[in-house]
């Protein structure tokens, strides 16, 4: 089985950039706007919850940490993708196996992280909204960092374990439909065999931790607020559900996202398609475009000082 794989130094190939070649240029320019709209909007929102003491508060440490996080995307992320849509203008784009497989990593790692700061949100305001009396002793600054902690530390691990397993499958294919790496896409690439199967269980564990779950958790945890809002009175149930709409537009940005990239992978699998490139960028692309956007407009601290720092410097 070994012999039949690729060597551990080959290359592998990103096709789906083939069939973007006559547009490499222009795609080039439009990402390279996004990212930097993405690197100014996220770093706005960012400095705005550190600088501000008013928002020194649990639910904006998780917002900043969660905009941090998409920050980190979107540098491991964007860059790369400009160098390739450069080159695809050359041919096929060439990644090596480690390169794919550090990419990979990341990928699976910061996605994990994203739902599981989006569930600790959750568990926030569902402890503000429903045990508003007992907040402030069950929410500490010591209990926060260490949710943060363990939203990075969990899927960094589960994911580095599972980078690991793959990377000792030996490869029978090199040419990937993506226009990036990830876990799954190199997992299909594999010869097979009982260290495959092993390694494909691996996966899908890592991705009911890290996705399913926290997804379910926060379900539970919005069904709950609403359960409550209906209960108390109108201007109550309007402030709680105001505080949760931001965090509720972003879960399904993701959701919606992950399920399209994952009905693309059943649906064409081993077939090259302008559509699966496509999805496979805007669920990479998307979610990192309307965080910040949701979180400086819908928030309305945030939004404040967003707006007194901009017509401070246009003034200036």
């Amino acid at each position: 089985m070994t012999s039949a794989g690729f060597n551990v130094t080959s290359s592998l190939t990103l096709v789906g950039f083939s069939s973007l070649s006559g547009h490499s240029s222009l795609l080039f320019f439009v990402f390279l706007l996004l990212y930097l709209f993405v690197l100014f909007s996220d770093s706005l929102v960012i400095y705005i919850i550190c600088s501000q003491r008013a928002l020194h508060r649990p639910m904006f440490a998780f917002v900043a940490s969660f905009l941090l996080n998409s920050l980190t995307v979107s540098t491991l992320t964007y860059p790369k993708l400009l160098s390739d849509l450069l080159l695809s203008g050359a041919g096929l784009v060439q990644v090596s196996r480690t390169l794919c497989l550090c990419q990979g990593f990341f990928v699976s790692s910061l996605g994990g992280a994203s739902f599981m700061l989006l569930s600790a949100m959750a568990f926030d305001r569902y402890l503000s909204i429903c045990h508003p009396m007992h907040y402030a002793v069950l929410v500490t600054p010591a209990k926060v960092v260490l949710m943060l902690l363990l939203c990075w530390m969990l899927p960094a691990i589960l994911g580095g374990v599972t980078t690991l397993l793959v990377s000792r499958l030996s490869l029978c294919r090199a040419q990937l439909n993506r226009a990036y790496c990830d876990i799954d896409s190199y997992f299909t690439l594999s010869c097979g065999g009982a260290e495959a199967q092993l390694s494909g269980l691996y996966i899908l564990v890592i991705v009911t931790a890290t996705i399913f779950l926290p997804a379910a958790f926060m379900i539970f945890s919005y069904a709950r607020i609403l359960f409550i809002c209906l209960r108390r009175s109108r201007s109550f149930s309007s402030k709680a559900l105001q505080t949760c709409l931001p965090h509720l537009l972003v879960f399904f940005n993701y959701s919606i996202s992950i399920y399209l990239d994952l009905m693309i992978r059943r649906l064409q699998s081993n077939r090259e398609s302008d559509s699966t490139l496509i999805i496979s960028m805007l669920m990479l692309l998307v979610p990192t475009l309307l965080n910040p956007v949701v979180y400086g407009l819908k928030l309305k601290e945030v939004f404040t000082h967003v707006k007194r720092l901009l017509s401070c410097r246009r003034d200036s």
